[in-house]
């Protein structure tokens, strides 16, 4: 699938805003100079300074992380369940917290 920048509110795109997923093109922010070209997966969401989402990303191949900002037209649900998925499965048991 061609993925375009119509529609992002920004010049440049570097996922697809249906999935969320990208390829893994740079070691540095725009250099392209990657060789791996592994899928980039979507794993988290955190918060900029100023309130900017941005998406973490790590490839699937080299397990290299990166961080990038979302676009206007990114699928609002995929972004939520990112955003949630650490409180569905906390890394100790629910029941501690009653303690």
């Amino acid at each position: 699938m061609t993925v375009v920048c119509t529609g992002a509110g920004t010049e440049h795109r570097n996922h697809c805003p249906n999935c969320l997923h990208s390829v893994h093109l740079d070691n540095e922010p725009g250099d392209r100079e990657a060789d791996c070209g592994g899928v980039m997966e979507p794993i988290a969401v955190w918060v900029r300074k100023g309130g900017e989402w941005a998406i973490i990303h790590r490839c699937r191949l080299c397990g290299a992380l990166s961080s990038n900002r979302i676009a206007a037209d990114d699928n609002d649900l995929l972004l939520m369940s990112l955003a949630v998925k650490p409180l569905s499965s906390p890394p100790f048991p629910l029941d501690r917290m009653a303690r």
